[in-house]
């Protein structure tokens, strides 16, 4: 039987429902995938993935990280994750001051609080992980670290979701999506007007008051549509990136059901849980880069002047760096490769040990209240969403 032509549609049901399939033909067939159409380029294996993501001065970041960004005509707005060094640079070393391991520990006894209050207010015997659990505490977090009034940060959570949500075959944003932009921007605008009147303890009113070098060596203080671009990015890496874990988490450990048995028994392998997790179905599925010239990789060269997928999650399943790279194994080898699941080179996630942390309480809050449950299957619900996998309902119930 003759096998299908191979495309890479990233907007495609398909491509929602299970992407991995594709990937493994691509890394197979074309790991230097061009679709004419589009006119873009993709990468699927591991030696790619992770050169280019460390190749700034090849693959720039300055235009977007979506392929609808990336060949628009407008730039993007002002974010650390479209700024190339040496504008990167100093954005950067600024904002990791808010993320320096103090202040990550000092979040720690505010996640225990808030996992058990959304536990706590569950029924155990049909509740929804992501809509009632993982979806609402990680904005929760992020949110209040940033200065963002309680009663606004669910709020935060939906308007990222309609932002990144996508139709099959919808490139860009939808009217709603657009909406949702607009709409997170001037609230968090009015958010930087109040915070410049009156000062708080949070990052918004630091980064207010911060200062950063320009290239002359003057130094100068963020405007408000940095502070904006920034706050949105937090609120979003925030509320995503940790939501779609955790759901994925309680689908993978019911699928594997012994690996769910390791962590029972043992719960020093959560963070070694946590790290798989990441690497065999993380939330972010890929970044698109434009490349301001010739890129040379291991498997090839890209032109300049072109969008390139880098796909993280099928790099992260690459069977040349890793060991059984489809099975879901907690005890597997961590020297073998580098795990991509929070990004690597200069624009490496910036919450990744907070991200880290809120993943390990929630597992661990997880084998308590829940060390033997099952996924209702049918009413299982994939996100359909740009750069970002996971499920949008996980239905579950508590095993007595």
């Amino acid at each position: 039987m003759t096998q299908a032509e191979l495309v890479f549609d990233p907007f495609s049901q398909e491509y929602f429902e299970n992407p991995f399939d594709i990937y493994r033909r691509m890394r197979d067939e074309a790991p230097i995938y061009y679709d004419a159409n589009e006119d873009f380029y993709a990468l699927s294996r591991h030696e790619d993935v992770s050169a280019a993501l460390k190749d700034h001065d090849s693959f720039s970041s300055s235009r977007g990280c979506d392929l609808a960004m990336v060949k628009g005509d407008e730039p993007p707005q002002k974010s650390i994750i479209f700024m190339d060094p040496p504008e990167h640079r100093h954005m950067r070393s600024l904002l990791n001051k808010a993320f320096t391991p103090r202040a990550v520990q000092s979040q720690k006894e505010v996640i225990i609080e808030l996992i058990d209050k959304y536990l706590a207010a569950v029924n155990p015997d049909a509740f929804d992980m992501v809509q009632d659990f993982s979806g609402p505490f990680p904005v929760e977090v992020i949110t209040q670290m940033a200065g963002v009034p309680e009663e606004y940060r669910q709020q935060v959570r939906h308007w990222i979701d309609t932002s990144l949500s996508r139709e099959p075959g919808q490139i860009a944003y939808s009217e709603a999506g657009m909406q949702a932009n607009i709409d997170t921007a001037m609230y968090y605008y009015g958010l930087v007007q109040e915070r410049r009147e009156n000062p708080r303890d949070d990052m918004i009113s630091r980064l207010i008051a911060a200062e950063i070098p320009n290239d002359d060596g003057t130094l100068r203080r963020l405007d408000d549509i940095e502070i904006c671009g920034f706050a949105t990015l937090l609120g979003g890496a925030g509320a995503e990136t940790v939501t779609k874990l955790m759901g994925t988490a309680a689908v993978n450990f019911a699928r594997f059901p012994d690996q769910w048995t390791k962590l029972l028994d043992d719960r020093d392998k959560i963070p070694a849980a946590v790290e798989e997790l990441l690497r065999y179905e993380g939330p972010v599925q890929y970044n698109v880069r434009y490349t301001l010239k010739e890129a040379t990789l291991p498997s090839g060269t890209i032109p300049a002047g072109k969008p390139v997928f880098l796909l993280i999650a099928s790099a992260n399943r690459d069977s040349a760096a890793f060991t059984d790279a489809d099975t879901f194994d907690i005890d597997r080898d961590r020297t073998e490769a580098q795990n991509l699941g929070l990004g690597y080179g200069i624009h490496s996630c910036l919450g990744a040990a907070l991200a880290r942390m809120e993943s390990a309480i929630a597992l661990e809050k997880m084998l308590d209240f829940m060390p033997r449950y099952e996924v209702q299957w049918d009413g299982l619900r994939r996100v359909q969403m740009q750069n970002v996998a996971g499920f949008s309902h996980v239905p579950v119930q508590v095993l007595r």
